[in-house]
């Protein structure tokens, strides 16, 4: 969500997500974490650094980094939008890193001029849009999964219980009218990944995909990337 401190009344009419979930607290996040395949210390912990890292950014510069958005899942923090220098770039992922949540950092911030109202609101009209597709299907757990979305490019982000769920999400995105692309951060879940791994070998730690790519067109500090469909 764009500026989710400045919609708050907006939140009633959209999906839940952790955005939503923060609005009414640590007992409704205990309840929304019932149901999803992390414990509700985790789900806490994200909703927590999630808030930090908005009002961080915002105290920083409203300006600078009003049209940041962040959304954290796992102790990943994924950071979507723009700014309009590489400088403000690099600093708002220094201030990511600033929360004792923080795991690691996908910066995917965009350096570019404001895009305006209207392309904010067809961004959260394609989030809408894949997040019910991702509700209908019957092959994937939605509410492990967050949707955000800038310029068309979707970015899923959460848990998926086997290789295939995670390829359903992306599949599933990447059939909603208006999607450019979509770039998953979506792990496979501790159990999953238990059962992937060789009896002889310990479980291997989640990872977001096989082969980080550190690249990226712009003068910021290499970060995260997810894997792309």
């Amino acid at each position: 969500m764009r500026a989710p401190l400045l919609l708050l009344p907006l939140i009633a009419l959209l999906p839940l997500t952790n955005c939503a979930v923060a609005a009414v607290g640590a007992v409704g996040a205990a309840g929304f974490a019932a149901s999803k395949d992390q414990t509700v210390g985790q789900t806490i912990d994200d909703i927590g650094a999630s808030n930090e890292i908005k009002a961080r950014l915002l105290s920083e510069s409203s300006s600078r980094f009003g049209e940041v958005a962040v959304e954290v899942a796992g102790g990943l923090v994924l950071l979507t939008g723009r700014v309009y220098s590489a400088e403000d770039r690099t600093r708002a992922e220094g201030i990511a890193w600033t929360s004792v949540y923080t795991q690691d950092v996908a910066n995917e911030l965009a350096i570019e001029q404001p895009g305006g109202f209207f392309a904010n609101v067809a961004d959260e009209i394609i989030s809408g849009r894949v997040r019910s597709r991702l509700i209908g299907s019957s092959k994937v757990k939605s509410i492990n999964i967050n949707v955000e979305t800038y310029n068309g490019v979707v970015y899923l982000m959460g848990i998926a219980r086997s290789p295939e769920e995670l390829r359903k999400a992306a599949e599933e995105a990447s059939l909603v009218g208006g999607v450019k692309q979509v770039v998953s951060y979506v792990r496979l879940s501790n159990e999953a990944q238990r059962q992937r791994a060789p009896t002889t070998q310990m479980p291997v730690s989640p990872s977001y995909q096989s082969q980080p790519d550190t690249s990226y067109d712009s003068q910021a500090l290499p970060e995260l990337r997810g894997a792309s469909y």
